[in-house]
């Protein structure tokens, strides 16, 4: 059984623990409201793009892009994967690095040639560790940096594309649904699929473009596309942020019932000591 001494500083080192844990909580909150905030505020521009480009469509008779063409290149798929860069947060970076390895195993079974870009020094290792093919990958990805990051990102799959480079682009990573629910998703990229029906497009002949639709087709498209991946990038910095919360949330009250059980088993062990030690007086006043 351990001594007093010991549980003592098992104590102590559990409560510096709960300190960290507690102020990681307080800091992650923090943050995880402000990139919330930017998640939620950067979703109106998508919808009303994404409603511009319907009714675009359904106003011109013919649409040609190239980024809504499919490419002749009918054997790669290329997965732009999202992590964070560091741990303590949970199952958010196992649940991603498990869901685009299902993803990659599904295309490999329908005979497709599958390579990464992947963003986030945990994803970019495990996936490394597998021995998966990369054609990108980038580490420290920060908030500031996301539009640049994703404006890069457009470039070179756009360079790629021109290339013939794939035959699709998925992109995975964890949806934020709320501060409890970070959703694993995954959405085709290029070709573009834009859906020329409902609401939006009932009345798409009424409206006169200037310059015609396939010049606002070619500005726009590119547009709604680096949309998506910053939407991605700013959906994984909020979700880390809230499993983040709440792993440290789970590990200061683990490490509350840890202090009560152990100051449980401090004051048996004192008692028995103390009662040990009365015994002993006793006997010993006893045998004088």
């Amino acid at each position: 059984m351990a001594s007093l001494r010991d549980i003592r500083r098992r104590i102590g080192s559990v409560k510096n623990t709960r300190k960290i844990t507690r102020a990681m909580k307080l800091v992650a909150g923090a943050k995880m409201r402000k990139a919330e905030q930017a998640a939620r505020a950067a979703q109106p521009y998508q919808d009303t793009l994404r409603s511009v480009l319907s009714r675009v469509i359904a106003a011109e008779d013919s649409i040609e892009h190239p980024l809504l063409s499919v490419p002749e290149n009918n054997q790669d798929v290329l997965l732009v994967v999202h992590s964070s860069d560091r741990g303590l947060c949970g199952s958010f970076n196992a649940q991603i690095l498990k869901f685009a390895l299902q993803q990659k195993a599904d295309f490999e079974k329908q005979g497709k040639s599958v390579k990464f870009l992947a963003f986030g020094r945990k994803i970019v290792t495990a996936l490394k560790s597998r021995g998966c093919e990369f054609i990108h990958e980038q580490m420290n990805c920060k908030p500031d940096d996301f539009v640049d990051i994703a404006n890069g990102l457009g470039d070179k799959l756009l360079e790629l594309l021109e290339n013939n480079g794939f035959e699709r682009v998925i992109i995975c990573y964890n949806e934020f649904i709320n501060v409890m629910t970070q959703e694993p998703t995954a959405k085709q990229i290029l070709p573009m699929q834009l859906d020329s029906d409902g609401d939006d497009t009932d009345n798409g002949g009424e409206y006169l473009y200037a310059p015609n639709g396939q010049e606002i087709l070619a500005d726009l498209l590119p547009r709604s596309m680096r949309s998506q991946l910053l939407q991605a990038f700013l959906d994984t910095e909020a979700g880390e942020q809230a499993a983040r919360m709440q792993a440290m949330d789970n590990a200061t009250n683990n490490a509350g019932e840890m202090i009560d059980k152990l100051s449980l088993v401090y004051n048996r062990a004192r008692q028995a000591a103390i009662t040990t030690e009365l015994t002993e007086i006793i006997s010993g006043a006893e045998a004088l």
